[in-house]
């Protein structure tokens, strides 16, 4: 062996082949983001320019909808990527010199915000437009500082300067739209859940036709629905052509046995939100385990409301029992849609059939929504085709509410602080008659509480063997002289007549004598029932002479004050000796009442 080192041959290594570089989604101004509610959004920015202010732009947006971002609702990121459009439009137009994040200043948000307005845009809509302009640039900033000029950080420390107002509440549907709703609804729920499970009906007998119909049922419970392109299908489908069989809704027909379908969710969100009063946003997260803690012919209902930020996680008590409350439906609903949740391995409430295979979640049903009121032909108020919003069906469950609550704020403000109840529920243009009502009622108490007493034969008794119950009124001393005519005036007996409290202290009351009727000096007793039926007989015939207005003016109020105070502390015996006294004899009519 030789000293010398061996000579062996050079190492060779294999050829690196470099790895195919992804490109980055957000470079590529087209991608997609998985947001936290509502699915998978396609973003496509690439039509914006500048290119450059474009990818910070999206590189924002992506950051903004990431776990724990601000942005978690897909409507919302697509939202955003409309405002971007107007807004690198607007830049095209009246800031041609922009090409990236540095050369943006304060003047082109507030020139954005100025020609949103000169476009007729409302106040409250460009702040939200223009917010969301601000809050990018936000969160450009919070991710490179020192891209943001100094003017436009200022200008990020608001939205506009200007007050973005106070929305007017959208209005309520009135009692005979939302009755026309609720049985719309109703009708079209009972017969989706008559249909789940029922036997077909049109195979006419032919067992031909009835084996290869079950050959399709079974694919369906096998596998959850059928393509339209199934051989199975297609055979039945041309058997029942050949033999003049209904086939134009064969796929809907075959696949409702089975599973709820696409054009039953109007009526379930129409009857669901008139019930409870969700927000359609959140009836559409509802999940399986949505109800709990059932108590007394009630369930806590527990949802999501996105928008709450820090308390998202919501609930309410519902009424519970059968399919016509809501806790019933919402259960009857879990158990039908099982099987195609089973399929799908979700467990979101809305799973249903539709377009070929089964489907979940609920996303932009306007269409079908128009087209449920043009099927049962429901109008609005003026006899219109009725625009139906969801969003006002919430509003209508509020209103309906106010009115059983009789407009008791505690009682309304389920759900509620006080404020935002009376101001975005409670002040709503189809609660007016419901507030006029309120202050009828208060001037007719304010009036009742002026009323004199009435005593029915048993309570004057009682009166009569304990005078002492007579304070503060009168003094128990006075009381027999009082009960026996002795203080008689003509349609009461008057505790005061020097006392009036329509006249100074000492003097003698003023008032026609129908005034005793508002006066809380007067007693009435069976002894003084003749003459105010005589009155209210003379009342009755003056409407045959006056305009209504005119008496209306004179004698409206005390013929309500008899009919509806008076006479009905007094049986029907009483009243009827003393209408037979009255026309017995000729009672004296004082002559004021004829002035």
């Amino acid at each position: 062996m030789s000293g010398h080192p061996r000579k062996g041959r050079p190492v060779a290594f294999a050829p690196i082949t470099p790895e195919p570089q992804k490109p980055d989604p957000v470079l590529g101004l087209k991608f997609t983001i998985e947001a936290r509610h509502g699915g998978t959004v396609l973003v496509d920015m690439a039509a914006l320019d500048p290119r450059p202010l474009a990818i910070a732009f999206a590189g924002a947006l992506r950051r903004s909808a990431a776990l724990g971002g601000p942005i978690g609702a897909a409507s919302v990121i697509k939202q955003y990527v409309q405002v971007y459009r107007h807004f690198f439009a607007w830049l095209g137009d009246g800031a041609p010199g922009v090409t990236g994040v540095n050369d943006l200043r304060a003047v082109h948000i507030d020139g954005f915000a100025s020609a949103l307005e000169q476009r007729g845009m409302g106040a409250i809509h460009r702040h939200i437009s223009v917010g969301k302009i601000v809050n990018t640039l936000r969160a450009i900033e919070a991710d490179r500082p020192d891209r943001i000029a100094p003017d436009l950080h200022e200008r990020l420390r608001y939205t506009l300067a200007t007050s973005a107002g106070r929305s007017t509440p959208r209005d309520a549907y009135s009692p005979f739209v939302a009755r026309a709703l609720r049985d719309a609804a109703r009708t079209d729920v009972e017969a989706m859940f008559r249909r789940l499970g029922a036997d077909d009906r049109t195979d006419e007998g032919d067992p031909v036709i009835a084996r290869a119909r079950a050959d399709v049922e079974a694919i369906i419970a096998r596998q959850g629905f059928i393509v339209a392109d199934h051989p199975a299908l297609k055979s039945l489908y041309f058997m029942r052509m050949r033999r003049g069989l209904p086939i134009s809704t064969l796929i809907d027909d075959l696949h409702g046995r089975h599973h709820p379908l696409a054009r039953d969710l109007p009526a379930l969100l129409v009857l669901l939100t008139l019930d409870t009063g969700l927000e359609p946003e959140c009836l559409k997260t509802l999940t399986t385990d949505c109800l709990t803690n059932p108590h007394a012919g009630t369930v806590e209902l527990r949802y999501l409301k996105r928008r709450a930020c820090g308390a998202e996680h919501k609930s309410m008590r519902v009424r519970d029992g059968g399919g016509g409350t809501p806790g019933g439906l919402i259960r009857r609903l879990i158990e039908v849609t099982a099987i195609a949740r089973k399929h799908l391995n979700d467990d979101r409430l809305w799973v249903y059939h539709n377009a070929g295979g089964l489907r979940v979640g609920i996303r932009h049903p306007t269409e079908r929504i128009d087209a449920w009121v043009a099927q049962h032909a429901i109008v609005d108020d003026d006899g219109e085709p009725l625009h139906l919003l969801l969003s006002r069906l919430r509003k209508t469950h509020k209103a309906l509410w106010y009115t059983k609550t009789e407009g008791h704020m505690t009682r309304f403000a389920v759900g509620h602080s006080r404020e935002v109840a009376a101001r975005h529920y409670a002040d709503l243009p189809s609660l007016r008659p419901v507030h006029e009502t309120a202050v009828a009622d208060a001037f007719r108490a304010a009036v009742a509480a002026a009323m004199p007493t009435v005593l029915p034969p048993t309570a004057e008794q009682t009166l009569r063997e304990a005078p002492e119950q007579a304070a503060p009124l009168m003094p128990p001393d006075t009381v027999g002289p009082l009960l026996d005519g002795e203080q008689d005036v003509w349609l009461a007996a008057c505790a005061g007549f020097h006392n009036s409290p329509f006249a100074e202290a000492g003097s003698p009351c003023a008032q026609p004598f129908w005034g005793c009727l508002d006066c809380p000096n007067a007693v009435i007793t069976v002894r003084k029932l003749p003459a105010i039926l005589a009155f209210l007989a003379f009342v009755e015939e003056q409407r045959l002479s006056l305009p209504a207005t005119d008496w209306a003016a004179k004698f409206g109020r005390v013929h309500a004050r008899i009919t509806a105070q008076v006479l009905p502390a007094f049986s029907d015996a009483v009243i009827t000796d003393a209408r037979r006294q009255m026309e017995g004899e000729r009672l004296y009519l004082p002559p004021e009442v004829r002035a």
